[in-house]
């Protein structure tokens, strides 16, 4: 037996050309699906769909609903469904104290991590619903949990996300489609580059295990919420911590 077999279906990852997105677009086609690249950046969602059995770039702004769509249509019209949505992509934001939050920035922040979640998950919610089966995932944060002291937006926002999933899941819980999110205590990725090192420093000192996490250890978890062997699990947020998380 095979388990958390994805075969024939269709995934969409969100922030999928590098990263966390892209570990996460490697393993799903591992186990059989077709996945799409999703990205603002067309040309790195080219580049790394090329390396990725069974997958395809698609271009998309989750802070605008008529980009959103026009992927989600994107990708209707290469596999004919889509049973998987992983919202992955996010910004860390500008580490600063909060009397050096410009509003502006603020606004970004709430526009990428937490509106592009509502955009995405909205558009493909009626397909799901018509087939009678899904799997959502919303990459949130440890983060959303305890509060990063710097990351203000950041932190609101990935609360708001655990939120949202746990909102959603109710209201979709009897209609085979299970809506999760994962969160993540730092992981190596190219976003650490947005923050100082301290920040970094603050947050690996908070890990039991001393290290940073590694995109293909938030892969794997993301691989079994995604899986139809996810059944009886939904509106939860698991945590990928290092040891980290206290609730």
């Amino acid at each position: 037996m095979s388990f958390f077999d994805l075969t024939g279906q269709t995934a969409i990852v969100t922030g999928a050309a590098t990263g966390i997105g892209e570990a996460i677009a490697r393993r799903l086609s591992a186990a059989g699906a077709s996945v799409a690249v999703a990205d603002i950046d067309f040309s790195a969602a080219t580049e790394t769909a090329a390396q990725i059995p069974n997958a395809f770039a698609v271009s998309i702004d989750i802070t605008s609903a008529d980009s959103v769509q026009k992927a989600v249509e994107a990708v209707i019209a290469r596999t004919g469904k889509i049973d998987i949505l992983v919202n992955n992509a996010g910004t860390a934001g500008k580490a600063a104290p909060i009397g050096d939050q410009s509003e502006e920035e603020w606004r970004r922040v709430v526009d990428i991590n937490l509106i592009g979640v509502f955009l995405c998950t909205r558009a493909v919610m009626p397909l799901l619903k018509k087939q009678a089966y899904g799997r959502v995932i919303s990459i949130a944060s440890i983060a959303g949990k305890e509060g990063n002291p710097n990351m203000s937006a950041y932190s609101a926002t990935k609360a708001a996300v655990i939120g949202f999933t746990k909102s959603v899941a109710k209201e979709v819980a009897t209609e085979n489609i299970c809506v999760n999110a994962v969160a993540p205590a730092v992981v190596q990725t190219k976003i650490l580059d947005q923050l100082t090192p301290q920040a970094v420093q603050y947050m690996v000192e908070k890990i039991p295990m001393r290290r940073t996490g590694r995109p293909e250890e938030i892969a794997a978890v993301v691989h079994f919420l995604a899986s139809p062997d996810c059944s009886f699990v939904t509106g939860q947020c698991y945590d990928a911590s290092g040891g980290r998380a206290t609730y």
